[in-house]
């Protein structure tokens, strides 16, 4: 056997009810949720499990929520099967359960933080003002010197997270994300489709947030990873605490180099990713980077049971 990989989804996956099902089977993993509440001091795992669907969506709740259920479903799984993996890897907000695997931070004081984090990108660009796009089918290259090209001219924008070949998300301006949307056949885009988001993210914009973040960082304690993490903004492993504080702070407004991080894993001979928390979309573009590799997603007490039968 390869090498194995945790892997944890970020913004875009939340959905009311996650991680109900585990939550109603195990008191263990119920604590995760009530641990939550308690470093919030607020009833976030009433928001998780019951909505509204509203309350969920707003960044700085969202972000916490996903964390949660991410970790609920991590402690459950390594409670079950004992397996360490060789390394870890989040998209975005995911970063900060990855940390929270490989032993960095503390699950409360990951809380507390992501928390702050979605309240800085929240408040760092007014309302209206900027905007996200998917667009799908271009050239990475061609879309890069395209959206140079407009920041020039139309006002900002850059690329956000490249999610896997063909998969790219733009963020900026209103009007610089409208012009990608305008010209991205320039790029060779086959689609451009508005991202329903409350802000650009990981642009240049939200150089406020990253500011403000840097402050709570500071102060939040940090250990040495003790599995190597795969960083968004460079897509290479880092384990000391002061490196990874300031790739923190760097990742809020630089590109998610989702992409490049699975394949440069997949080159240090891992064919297995575990991906834990809501949904599947690490596993789908896990899937578009590499057919060859074996991907689970731990998004339900059944794929937590049924992993068994098909792995151990």
């Amino acid at each position: 056997m390869g090498k194995l990989a945790f892997v944890f989804p970020g913004q875009g996956a939340q959905a009311v009810g996650m991680g109900k099902d585990i939550v109603e089977a195990d008191p263990e993993a119920k604590r995760v949720y009530e641990a939550a509440d308690e470093a919030l001091g607020m009833a976030l795992s009433r928001i998780i499990l019951e909505g509204p669907e509203a309350e969920l969506k707003a960044t700085y709740n969202t972000q916490p929520a996903l964390l949660t259920t991410s970790i609920a479903y991590l402690e459950r799984f390594q409670a079950r099967y004992g397996l360490k993996p060789d390394y870890v890897a989040g998209h975005s907000l995911g970063e900060y359960s990855a940390l929270v695997a490989a032993g960095v931070m503390s699950f409360a004081d990951a809380v507390r933080t992501v928390r702050a984090r979605g309240e800085f990108m929240e408040a760092a660009v007014p309302s209206g003002q900027g905007a996200m796009a998917a667009v799908l089918g271009a050239d990475r290259e061609a879309l890069k010197s395209l959206c140079a090209s407009i920041s020039g001219e139309a006002g900002i924008v850059e690329l956000a997270n490249l999610n896997c070949p063909g998969q790219i998300v733009v963020s900026g301006s209103v009007a610089g994300v409208q012009a990608v949307g305008e010209r991205g056949k320039e790029a060779g885009a086959k689609r451009v489709i508005p991202l329903e988001v409350s802000g650009p993210f990981h642009s240049s914009m939200m150089r406020p947030a990253s500011e403000k973040l840097a402050g709570v960082l500071s102060g939040i304690e940090m250990a040495r990873a003790a599995i190597p993490v795969v960083a968004n903004v460079n897509a290479r492993p880092v384990q000391d605490p002061a490196e990874i504080r300031s790739l923190l702070v760097e990742q809020v407004y630089s590109s998610v180099l989702w992409e490049d991080s699975v394949v440069w894993l997949i080159a240090e001979g891992v064919d297995t990713f575990v991906e834990f928390g809501s949904g599947s979309v690490l596993a789908g573009l896990i899937k578009k980077i590499d057919r060859s590799v074996t991907v689970h997603s731990i998004n339900s007490l059944e794929a937590l049971e049924k992993f068994q039968i098909e792995s151990v």
